[in-house]
């Protein structure tokens, strides 16, 4: 079977982004900024090689990033909740701070990436969350040998994508970047994913230039 090319990418950026409060499965829209980026991405995604299909998270945020890119492409969004944020449970609505300061025996197992912890009040663990998104991803790229495809997600998702690549454990410790709308190729085959390259922002320069004129 020939590998499928996946484009995964971020969310633009939320109020919630900004400022550090867990957005979990609550449905928080894009801003200004993040509306911004996903039109900046779309352009710079009509000058990659032909893309075959747009999936998304069902999320607001997600789905209207790749909104974007599918006007500009011609396409359609495909919606699939497999590829939705973690459920973060209680931690949900709550900045960083809060967290420490109300729940901090929680906030230990949250920071120690413990595996099979799951944030109280129906949250996920990181393995249902690893499960969850690698069969999401095997089921999707399976239909595409050959073909390369775009999929609009969130943090945590990318994140669990990174370390499959990269064959990274859960509890390792995150040295790599999860920006908003930053462009992340990988390759898919039966035997799982491998990575071409990470955190390509280079279509958020003109959002800058932009910035500064205004």
């Amino acid at each position: 079977m020939e590998p499928t090319r996946i484009l995964a990418i971020r969310h633009g950026e939320t109020t919630w982004n900004v400022d550090t409060r867990l957005q979990g499965h609550l449905d928080i829209p894009l801003n200004e900024v993040g509306m911004r980026q996903a039109q900046h991405l779309a352009q710079a995604l009509v000058q990659q090689d032909a893309i075959d299909a747009i999936y998304a998270s069902d999320l607001s945020r997600a789905h209207t990033t790749a909104h974007a890119i599918a006007q500009a492409l011609g396409h359609s969004v495909n919606t699939h909740p497999g590829l939705r944020e973690r459920h973060f449970g209680a931690f949900q609505g709550r900045t960083f701070a809060e967290i420490e300061a109300e729940l901090p025996e929680q906030a230990w197992h949250w920071r120690k990436r413990t595996p099979d912890w799951t944030p109280p009040e129906g949250g996920e663990s990181l393995q249902m969350l690893r499960e969850r998104i690698v069969n999401t991803v095997n089921e999707l790229a399976a239909r595409h040998p050959g073909e390369q495809i775009v999929m609009v997600a969130h943090g945590g998702v990318l994140d669990i994508l990174y370390r499959a690549a990269t064959r990274l454990e859960l509890q390792a410790p995150r040295t790599w970047q999860l920006t908003n709308t930053a462009v992340n190729r990988l390759l898919w085959t039966p035997q799982g994913l491998s990575m071409v390259g990470w955190g390509d922002t280079s279509h958020l320069d003109a959002l800058g230039k932009e910035e500064t004129i205004t």
